[in-house]
């Protein structure tokens, strides 16, 4: 299936990943593009290079009758559901975060039941997963959340499934595992990366969560928007669950010395803290099924990608 002529939507298109996917999908030839956002922790920058080419909507993704109104205004064809409470924000505000993201896919779950939408792209997470029990986790691992938002975020891909498998609707499960790159909050709720070179710009230490063995799959973020546009354009991923990572672990004492190497600070102070309430002890990507049905072989963390990232900040803050 081609993007090429369809009115198409992505919430939280003002957000990290939704920004990036956005430029990737005006690349494509829409008819039109609507984003949706909250402004939570999206940004209008962040849309700067496609600005004239879409309509911005603020908007909180959750309103059922108001995504109606402009799901139906617009004649939307298709549906990228990046919106999302993060993670950390759940610690603080745990019933808001489930509230709101078994909300949101609810939402568009209940568009695609009544025909206003007619396709689904669900942006989900790998916290949904919890702690790795087995090596790499595929989609067939089971959901063992540990936070508010990981709950969350199982909770709603079982509604997206459940609306599959009752109504028919044509929807696709995408479950990122973690994100790095350009536009990357680096306020509230920030990630390790842009913490980091915020810390090492400031003259601060780098403090690391527990004894930083902990390990993830980070993937880039373009890379990440080549998952996604792939997935919808794959029609058998319909009522699927796709992984969306690299298959490779990196501890985050290893990223973070791979990080300051690139911004050629090897020797900046990093100290250690207690634990983060809820972190995960290992995550790696099973993405055999990416691979097989989409055709996907991303690199995850390189010297490259990173010092993208890190110039990206650099000239954020200088501008």
């Amino acid at each position: 299936m081609a993007l090429t002529g369809k009115k198409v939507l992505v919430t939280g298109g003002a957000g990290f990943v939704g920004s990036h996917l956005a430029e990737r999908l005006i690349a494509l030839n829409p008819a039109s593009l609507t984003i949706v956002d909250n402004f939570f922790l999206g940004r209008m920058e962040n849309l700067e290079n496609i600005v004239n080419d879409i309509q911005v909507v603020r908007m909180d993704a959750s309103d059922l009758s108001a995504m109606r109104q402009i799901v139906r205004a617009e004649k939307i064809d298709v549906v990228f559901d990046l919106a999302v409470i993060p993670l950390p924000t759940s610690l603080e505000y745990p019933a808001w975060t489930v509230q709101t993201n078994v909300a949101i896919a609810t939402t568009f779950c209940e568009l695609a039941r009544f025909g206003d939408i007619d396709t689904l792209i669900h942006c989900s997470s790998s916290e949904a997963y919890g702690t790795a029990q087995v090596v790499p986790m595929t989609e067939e691992h089971p959901l063992a959340a540990i936070t508010p938002y990981a709950a969350s975020k199982a909770a709603a891909d079982q509604v997206v499934l459940s609306y599959c498998r009752t109504f028919g609707i044509d929807a696709t499960i995408v479950r990122p595992f973690n994100q790095f790159g350009p536009r990357q909050n680096d306020r509230a709720y920030a990630g390790i990366i842009p913490i980091v070179i915020n810390r090492v710009t400031q003259g601060l230490p780098v403090e690391i969560f527990g004894d930083g063995k902990q390990t993830r799959d980070y993937i880039f973020v373009r890379d990440t928007t080549d998952f996604i546009v792939k997935a919808y354009s794959e029609t058998a991923t319909r009522g699927q669950v796709i992984n969306v990572g690299s298959g490779r672990e990196i501890t985050i004492n290893e990223l973070v010395q791979k990080l300051l190497a690139v911004m050629h600070a090897n020797d900046h102070p990093v100290i250690h803290t207690h634990p983060r309430p809820g972190d995960v002890r290992q995550h790696c990507a099973g993405i055999e099924k990416a691979r097989q049905m989409l055709g996907v072989n991303p690199p995850g963390v390189t010297h490259e990608n990173l010092n993208e990232t890190v110039e990206w900040y650099l000239k954020a803050k200088s501008a």
